[in-house]
């Protein structure tokens, strides 16, 4: 519609002339800043007012899901990792040990697994990425556990074929643990000797009790020698056990077994006394392995109760001491067959 405007000149009036270069200018603007008023308005529905859009919603949701079975994940091969690392610690400290075996070298526990390379697809992740460290730790976790079972394999073989073994092993006290009936004195290693002075090695561990103490052998096994002397020892017993393994008890009163005689754990064969290199009442006990003496105390466990170490010594009460000859000098022929 056209505008009109009063002509003072010809006192009428006529149709505005518009000019319409600066429509074409106004609409050009209004063109060129529309997507910058778009863009603001995108931003503060963005930015400021924190509204996304759906699939970026969906996305964070898809990642909090994942970042949460990753902790899950983390937190269970924490436990896997502790109750393995004591699987490991109780067969290199005590299964491979009572059986003999080597434990296993460090170049085999931290060997890889071959192949090609198993993480080619992980390179392009960060070196600080949840899933390339989860993935290296379950690997780890695996190998481990597939080193250790073929270890726990061959100790359990050992212990099919040697199943005597655990009877023969020394494993307990030679005196009852009762209060009272004793108390440590000299340990094994370096000492002041009671009789010389100086330094010396002691080879045992030294038991003080009353004279006539019941001494009990600790392990099954053959009497290999008996010797009584005034020097020394003393008055001795030397148990050879088999599978590597013989204990000596020594300084005794009495000895209530003969050479070559059969005992069974928990079985009576003298008393404490103080005869040879003594200067009080006590048993020297002494636990050999290979002809190396070893730390006795690593072979017994002094809280042991009275009631269980008394049950021990009744049980041997109770067998038939012909059945008890006859398989244990066979346990040890087998034994220093395999010795050779």
């Amino acid at each position: 519609m056209s505008k009109y405007v009063y002509n003072p000149d010809t006192l009428m009036y006529e149709v505005k002339k518009e000019k319409k270069h600066l429509k074409r200018l106004y609409l050009v603007l209004l063109v060129a800043a529309l997507p910058g008023v778009v863009y603001f308005y995108f931003w503060l529905y963005v930015s400021v007012f924190k509204f996304e859009l759906p699939k970026t919603s969906y996305l964070k949701r898809k990642h909090a899901a994942w970042e949460a079975q990753m902790d899950i994940l983390d937190r269970q091969m924490d436990l896997y990792e502790q109750t393995l690392a004591g699987i490991e610690q109780r067969d290199d400290d005590v299964y491979r040990s009572i059986y003999g075996l080597s434990p296993i070298p460090e170049p085999v526990k931290n060997a890889g697994i071959g192949g090609a390379n198993r993480y080619s697809e992980l390179e392009r992740l960060d070196a600080n990425s949840k899933l390339k460290k989860s993935i290296y730790r379950l690997d780890a976790l695996s190998k481990r556990t597939y080193i250790r079972s073929r270890a726990l394999d061959e100790v359990y073989e050992m212990s099919l074929n040697e199943g005597d073994m655990i009877s023969c092993v020394p494993n307990m006290p030679p005196l009852m643990t009762t209060k009272g009936n004793f108390r440590l004195s000299s340990s094994f290693g370096l000492r002041v000797d009671p009789v010389y002075g100086g330094a010396e090695r002691h080879g045992g561990q030294d038991f003080a009790a009353a004279n006539g103490t019941p001494v009990y052998v600790t392990g099954d096994g053959v009497v290999e020698k008996v010797s009584y002397q005034f020097r020394g020892y003393g008055n001795e017993i030397l148990v050879d056990h088999g599978y590597g393994y013989k204990t000596r008890y020594a300084h005794l009163n009495t000895i209530e077994v003969t050479q070559g005689m059969k005992v069974s754990r928990g079985e009576r064969i003298g008393s404490v006394g103080n005869t040879g290199k003594s200067t009080g009442y006590h048993l020297l006990y002494e636990v050999i392995y290979r002809g190396e003496r070893k730390n006795p105390l690593n072979f017994m466990d002094l809280d042991m109760p009275a009631t269980e170490y008394a049950a021990i010594i009744n049980r041997q009460g109770s067998e038939s001491s012909v059945g008890k000859r006859s398989s244990t000098m066979d346990l040890l022929r087998r034994s220093r067959k395999n010795d050779e």
